[in-house]
């Protein structure tokens, strides 16, 4: 009789313990992407392209979810078909890291921008010194990010070998030169964190991964300026954005657009 008794007790808690574990994993987030892995009230599940790999648990958690966090560039468009909230926005997905899409987006809006046109073909790209004159910012307009994919263009060698290295339309921007710059971080519609990058040595980034130091010294007010220009763009959720001054603080130009998650 006590046997019976100990095995039914035991699976009452087996019981208990899954129903309680279920509730606490009813009220966390669900996100896919890892921003929000260190977030104790977060599930993260990380990205998986198909589907089905993800275990019938997980495709519980996702088809139940209220809102889905960090959702992918490959499934924020599918969720947002099917209905279901997610965060960042679907439009932010669709600017992220597309240097065209993004400029476009300034120049309708009357947001302050560098002054930057896009080359396409060969006989358009004929032009560029027409347009700018040296020294000036070159990009791959898709996908550059960290410094990466940003080159300083001095002369017609390096513009050379900055079009044999981009197949696609030639991004390209007026250089305002500058020792540091302002790096703003967005969510929603509040500013969230706001420091100086300082260029490190001789290089004109000043991107943390190319050498750059971070600053916490007090800040101009003007950079709030950016929370306006970010609610010409009530849609983009998730946003970073870098001012650029002069060595007397006055800004030089507005928002370099960056669109990142």
């Amino acid at each position: 009789m006590s046997i019976s008794n100990n095995i039914s007790d035991s699976i009452s808690a087996k019981v208990s313990n899954k129903t309680i574990e279920l509730e606490l994993e009813s009220h966390k987030k669900i996100a896919l992407g890892t921003r929000l892995k260190q977030c104790r009230n977060v599930i993260t599940l990380g990205f998986k392209p198909n589907f089905s790999d993800y275990s019938a648990k997980e495709i519980q958690l996702i088809r139940n979810a209220d809102k889905i966090y960090y959702p992918t560039a490959f499934y924020a468009d599918l969720f947002h078909a099917m209905g279901k909230k997610i965060f960042p926005s679907v439009s932010t997905y669709a600017f992220v890291q597309d240097k065209i899409k993004q400029s476009a987006l300034f120049n309708l809006q009357g947001i302050p921008h560098p002054e930057t046109r896009v080359f396409y073909g060969k006989k358009q790209k004929q032009q560029i010194l027409n347009i700018f004159s040296f020294p000036f910012i070159a990009k791959h307009p898709r996908g550059s990010s960290m410094g990466r994919g940003v080159f300083l263009i001095h002369d017609r060698d390096a513009l050379t070998g900055y079009l044999a290295a981009t197949p696609g339309p030639a991004y390209i921007q007026k250089y305002y030169p500058n020792d540091r710059d302002i790096r703003v971080v967005v969510i929603g519609r509040k500013i969230v964190l706001a420091y100086w990058r300082i260029t490190h040595g001789t290089d004109f980034r000043s991107n943390i991964s190319c050498g750059g130091e971070i600053s916490f010294a007090p800040l101009p007010q003007k950079y709030v300026l950016c929370k306006f220009n970010m609610d010409k763009c009530q849609h983009v959720s998730d946003s970073c954005l870098i001012f650029v001054l002069d060595k007397s603080q006055r800004f030089i130009n507005g928002i370099q657009g960056e669109i990142k998650i």
